[in-house]
């Protein structure tokens, strides 16, 4: 049974302590040791689904931890759902409004996969009685129904992924930060997940890091690129695409139109926005 206990409601997230609205990183720079990882990035983001590139080392995984306030940046301002995670108070706020699958995460093996979605329903303010209806929905939504009451560890690893999927969707959160979360899946669950994220486009704000840039065809109206720490481009799928073009890559048969500006943007270092 899920903790007896009744989480605070969470906010509506409309405006923090400054009065800003949105999500948004702002100058922000972030380092491991010696090596920046985060060069004074500034990034908004709009509701609809914004997919996240950058080659290995580019820092997508460093800036999702920031927004997700599993991390906090050296310099720079970041603001989740309107609040400022500068502060105590934005940090606990926007966490109740946060889905965030990382790339690597922590189930509760000898517990039934349900239960598991219920606990992080419940850990982001969904009240208890509303916490297996809650569950019910997001394992519809990875296809794990029929699992619902197996241990998390007998998952195999492509269904331990759907379940950290279900489990950062619980609560219908206004953000809802994936790192590489079609990773392991095959494509009957990406095309599941595909229609789950258009749904949901429409009234939360999605950042999806992959490196399957087809992908981002079929789910994304905007494209960041992250090269070296930076934003090398942001703009829309069409614009996005148009960089392929405009450079020659769109020639090249054994890539398509997306990843030839992908290629393109990353071998130049980036562009505008």
């Amino acid at each position: 049974m899920v903790p007896a206990v009744h989480a605070p409601t969470p906010s509506n997230g409309s405006a923090g302590p400054a009065g800003e609205a949105g999500t948004f990183a702002e100058s922000v720079s972030f380092s491991y040791g010696r090596r920046l990882a985060l060069r004074e990035l500034s990034l908004r983001l709009d509701s609809g689904v914004t997919g996240l590139l950058g080659p290995n080392g580019a820092g997508k995984t460093t800036l999702l931890n920031i927004l997700a306030t599993a991390s906090r940046p050296e310099r720079g301002k970041v603001v989740v759902a309107g609040h400022d995670t500068g502060t105590v108070a934005g940090r606990l706020a926007a966490r109740r409004l946060l889905g965030f699958l990382p790339q690597e995460f922590e189930l509760m093996g000898s517990e039934r996969v349900a239960w598991n979605v219920q606990y992080a329903a419940w850990a982001h303010g969904v009240v208890e009685s509303a916490c297996a209806a809650a569950a019910a929905r997001a394992l519809g939504v990875v296809g794990l129904t029929d699992r619902a009451n197996n241990r998390a560890r007998t998952l195999s690893g492509g269904m331990r992924q759907r379940l950290g999927i279900a489990c950062a969707i619980a609560h219908r959160p206004a953000v809802l930060l994936l790192d590489e979360p079609t990773a392991g899946l095959d494509p009957d669950q990406r095309v599941r997940m595909r229609s789950y994220l258009e749904s949901v486009a429409g009234e939360t704000t999605v950042l999806v890091s992959t490196h399957l840039v087809e992908d981002l065809a079929m789910i994304a109206s905007r494209v960041a690129v992250l090269i070296d720490g930076r934003i090398g481009f942001v703009g829309s799928l069409e614009d996005f695409e148009a960089v392929g073009r405009e450079s020659g890559g769109a020639a090249d048969r054994f890539a398509s139109p997306l990843e030839a500006s992908y290629r393109a943007l990353v071998a130049g270092g980036g562009s505008e926005a």
